[in-house]
């Protein structure tokens, strides 16, 4: 069987997978990526007859702060922004539409708190910002809201922020000390929510251009089916064809790949905690429209329906043709509804009215549709029970691991980004060590 060393191999060809490489063969290691299928994982963008479909919406919360700015300055990344419209973010409230606050601008607008509970929710902004509200690893936030008795209004705010920014139809199960983490990034914020000019593609082709530029390999259409590991490092990762070894390894595949490729090793049945949880599940409803649809807002949230939409193409120029328009609705699915046929027809219809209520006349100007029945969002739900996988554990001193299943910064993508960039930096001062000893 074939042999092959590099410096660094990464296992993994998703948003974390290529981050890390790219990182890494910038600052001179000589990289390989292995992934099993196309480069992007659950982050790609598909072209329909002229529009850009990205699969999950490629919003980057809290750009200037985001570990994924980080990387695009260290790495000269050429990325163009749009930066969210806070008045254009409204909320559902069935005979009318309230801004959403996810800053003091907002908040004074909102309609959703009035009098005295506008200045509690402040409050706890403040608090939140000043690092105060800290939260409690063992305490869920609605366990934390209930004990410090929030007013019901303040209360439903918060989780309905949560909702949005979490990806999860149930905010109460976030751990109180994750949400205020999130939320003291967030507030402190200038940038809210920023899209990437051509989506996920325009992110994936540089990362792209930065391996194979400084002499990286990528592998695709290429499964890694075992490692094989010597007292307290991995020494290699193998394939059909291949054997890859390596002075490090990052692993950025879900938590049942690694629990798989880990078999019959001291981390297998470590990695068996990780893999038992609860995905977020949602269905997409993306829409291609030949001709846009004004509206007084970019996103619209119905908070007793589960659903949102955001109107991409304001703010992604690349997404439709000239004069067109692309929406995404996003609906969260409970566990039950997942492989239910009946249930999914109904949610099907519920998003249908929502765009009739929002974007009247959208069915007539419609040119192509995406449905999808499910997917996993995030790979992990933030609750009591469930945490982020380790980006390193103390068996093998030169594996890492990255992705949005990871312990990290931020969520969604952020994970991705904010895992592979710690994993680089040990690796990298793994590397100063050597040099200065």
């Amino acid at each position: 069987m074939k042999k092959s060393h590099y410096d660094a191999v990464i296992v993994g060809g998703g948003l974390a997978g290529l981050s890390a490489a790219a990182y890494l063969a910038h600052s001179g290691k000589k990289v390989a990526v292995i992934e099993r299928g196309k480069l992007g994982g659950r982050a790609m963008t598909i072209k329909l007859k002229g529009f850009q479909f990205n699969f999950g919406a490629h919003a980057i919360y809290g750009r200037d702060q985001s570990y994924l700015t980080k990387i695009e300055q260290e790495l000269g990344l050429k990325l163009y922004w749009s930066d969210f419209t806070q008045l254009k973010a409204k909320y559902d409230l069935g005979d009318e539409v309230s801004v959403v606050p996810t800053n003091i601008g907002g908040l004074l607008q909102t309609k959703l708190l009035r009098g005295m509970d506008k200045f509690r929710f402040a409050y706890h902004i403040m608090f939140t910002m000043l690092g105060f509200e800290k939260g409690d690893p063992d305490v869920s936030i609605k366990e934390w809201l209930d004990g410090k008795k929030v007013s019901p209004a303040v209360k439903e705010m918060m989780l309905n922020l949560a909702s949005t920014n979490f990806f999860t139809g149930e905010p109460e199960r976030i751990p109180s000390d994750v949400f205020f983490g999130y939320y003291r990034r967030l507030f402190k914020t200038n940038i809210p929510v920023s899209y990437i000019q051509g989506g996920w593609r325009s992110l994936i082709e540089e990362f792209i251009k930065i391996i194979e530029s400084n002499g990286g390999e990528i592998i695709t259409k290429t499964r890694a089916n075992g490692v094989t590991t010597e007292k307290d490092k991995v020494t290699e990762v193998r394939t059909k064809k291949t054997i890859y070894t390596a002075d490090d390894f990052v692993f950025a595949i879900p938590p049942e790949e690694l629990k798989e490729l880990f078999s019959e090793t001291e981390l297998e049945k470590e990695l068996e905690d990780y893999t038992d949880y609860e995905p977020t599940y949602v269905m997409f409803y993306d829409v291609g429209l030949k001709k846009r649809i004004d509206s007084q807002y970019t996103y619209i949230f119905d908070k007793d329906r589960q659903i949102f939409i955001t109107d991409i193409s304001y703010y992604d120029m690349e997404a439709a043709p000239p004069g067109g328009q692309l929406l995404q609705a996003v609906a969260y699915l409970k566990k039950e509804e997942v492989n239910n046929p009946d249930a999914y027809t109904d949610i099907k219809d519920k998003i249908e009215e929502f765009y009739d209520k929002h974007f009247e006349g959208w069915r007539k100007q419609l040119i192509v549709p995406r449905v999808s029945k499910t997917a996993v969002v995030q790979a992990i739900k933030w609750t009591m029970k469930q945490r982020g996988l380790p980006t390193s554990f103390p068996q093998y001193s030169n594996a890492h691991f990255a992705g949005d299943w990871c312990q990290g910064a931020g969520q969604l993508s952020e994970l991705s980004f904010s895992s592979a960039y710690n994993s680089c930096q040990r690796i990298l001062k793994k590397e100063t060590s050597k040099q200065v000893g």
